[in-house]
Parts: C-alpha cells; sequence; structure tokens
C-alpha cells in the first residue's frame, strides 16, 4: 500500500506517503462507476440542510464535513443491513473562531440533520456557558453539569467560551465540571452530542486541561473570520430578508467603515456578523426616525437605508 494509514494516540488519522518504488503492474481493473452529479430522492435530509447551510456566507469547511459524516453514518447503516460490522462514533465536536462566525447556527443545523437521520432521538440544542455549570460549593458543580447533560440527553450540549472553566486554576470549581463531562462523554457518547465552542487559542490551551479532552473530540473545525465581501455579503441579506436596501453612498459608507474597523480591532474584539447585524438594526431604527420627522412615506423611501441612517462608531 503506498500511503499507510497510521492511528495516532489522540484518535486522528495520519496518511504517510511512501517515497519507495514499487513494481508496476499493467493489467488493467475495470472502471468504477462515476459518481452521479446529484443525489438521490432518498437523500432529502442532506439536500434540506445543504440548502440552509447553502444560504450561509462562507463556512465551505464546514458544508464538507456536514457531507462527510453523512456519507459515514449512511454508509454505515448499509454495512449493517448487509450484515457487515458497522462500528459506532463518538460526534462530540470542538468549533474553533471568533464571535459572530456562525457557530451557534451551525450546532442548530447539526442537530437538524442527526435528528433526520436518528442519530439523536430529539435533536434539539442546549446553550450553556460557564454559570450554567459552575456551582458555588463542592458537589454543586457535578450536579449542575448533571442536570445540564440529562437536558441535552437525545440532542446537543453546546458549551460557548468553554476555556473559561479552566480559567480559575487547580481550585476552582471549573475543573470539576470538566472531569464531569469527560466522565459523560463517554458513559453517554451515543446518547448526546458535545459541542465545545470558543477562541481558538484559548481552545488549543483548553485542551491540556484534562487527560482525556483531546481524544474525544474527533471533530474539530475551524470557523474563520469573514472577509469584507463576506461581511458585505451578510448586511445584504439580513437587509433583503427584512425588505431594505442601502442606497449607492450607503454601499460605500459600510464597506469603507467595515474595513476600519475590522483592521482596527484585535482579531479577538471584532465580532463579525454579529456586528454587522447590529450596524443593520441601529440603521434601520435610524431610518425609521428620519422618515417620521420628515413625514415621507413612499414604498421607494420606506425600503432604502441611506448614508445618515448609519450611525457608525469611530474607529
Amino acid at each position: 500500500m503506498d500511503q499507510p494509514i497510521r492511528l495516532k494516540n489522540n484518535g486522528q488519522i495520519s496518511i504517510v506517503l511512501n517515497s519507495q518504488k514499487k513494481k508496476t503492474y499493467t493489467k488493467e481493473l475495470p472502471d468504477a462507476p462515476a459518481a452521479p452529479k446529484q443525489l438521490p430522492a432518498e437523500h432529502a435530509a442532506l439536500k434540506e440542510i445543504e440548502a440552509e447551510l447553502g444560504a450561509l456566507v462562507g463556512m465551505e469547511e464546514m458544508k464538507r464535513l456536514i457531507k462527510e459524516i453523512y456519507a459515514w453514518i449512511y454508509i454505515n447503516k448499509k454495512r449493517e443491513e448487509a450484515g457487515l460490522r458497522a462500528g459506532k462514533q463518538a460526534l462530540h465536536m470542538m468549533f474553533k473562531g471568533n464571535p459572530g462566525t456562525g457557530k451557534t447556527t451551525v450546532a442548530r443545523l447539526i442537530g437538524k440533520l442527526f435528528h433526520k437521520m436518528n442519530v439523536l432521538s430529539k435533536g434539539h440544542l442546549i446553550e450553556a456557558e460557564r454559570a450554567d455549570l459552575v456551582g458555588e460549593y463542592i458537589g454543586h458543580t457535578a450536579q449542575k453539569t448533571r442536570d445540564l447533560v440529562k437536558k441535552a440527553l437525545g440532542g446537543i450540549l453546546f458549551i460557548d467560551e468553554a476555556y473559561s472553566l479552566g480559567r480559575g486554576g487547580e481550585k476552582d470549581f471549573g475543573k470539576e465540571a470538566i472531569d464531569t463531562l469527560v466522565k459523560h462523554m463517554e458513559d453517554k457518547q451515543h446518547e448526546f452530542i458535545l459541542i465545545l465552542a470558543g477562541y481558538s487559542r484559548e481552545m488549543d490551551f483548553f485542551l491540556t486541561l484534562n487527560p482525556g479532552l483531546h481524544s474525544r473530540f474527533p471533530l474539530v473545525v475551524d470557523f474563520p473570520d469573514y472577509n469584507i465581501d463576506q461581511l458585505m455579503e451578510i448586511a445584504e441579506l439580513m437587509l433583503k430578508e427584512k425588505e431594505y436596501t442601502l442606497s449607492h453612498e450607503a454601499e460605500k459608507k459600510l464597506r469603507e467603515h467595515l474595513y476600519d474597523v475590522k483592521n482596527g480591532y484585535s482579531s479577538n474584539s471584532f465580532s463579525n456578523g454579529r456586528y454587522v447585524r447590529n450596524v443593520i438594526e441601529k440603521s434601520i431604527r435610524t431610518q425609521a426616525m428620519r422618515l417620521l420627522m420628515q413625514n415621507i412615506y413612499d414604498r421607494h423611501e420606506l425600503m432604502t437605508i441611506r448614508s445618515n441612517d448609519l450611525l457608525l462608531e469611530e474607529t
């Protein structure tokens, strides 16, 4: 085999290219059937989720991963039907990236897809943060964490800013929450999916806090920051959904502002799509006040956000 596969201790697969020359065999093998360009109708669940993902800006890695996971689960079922061994795999995930890059939205879509595929019995999403897991006295944290896991059974437990559980050091109750989560990830690994999310660098450090953490997250996804064109696309989609549009001058003003603000903030401070949403919602309120004061209510003006409606913070 030219590309031996080696399994690392952390469960990741490493493919090693072999540079040694091998004998050349000239026997022709029958061509494999060409893959169809479109999925059959039975894959309606995947098509529905792909359509929803397609409406999101960027996220190419996530879109590829969703299809890959779907294919693995589907083929596993076919293997089972054929009497072959069909192993189960833990689907706990880690989402790494800055705020406003779509992590929570994607988690909801994953729950929806896995419910349709009978991987999860409910497919609901339980969102939590440090305060929902960490208690005030010894034993309280473990109970709070167990209660959260119980609520998440059949669905997804999504913990944002998960690295905050390890900020207090050895005596902090956050460590107790981590240990409790690790135990339930093993004991109930096929009954719920745990998704931990947070900044990339902080999440890498978080994985070092418990020796069992790293190997329990076979799926790690990076959510990159949006570029200026993608941020503008997000703004246009938000406005279109609300039946608004930017004037030419407003569009130019917003693009220039996003360029300035994106370069003015540190990478961890800029909230990407969330920032754009706040700007759009504020501009709609400003436009409403302007039209009220001007007593103008024709259809075109009701739909148009002008440059003076964009009250943008200085960078």
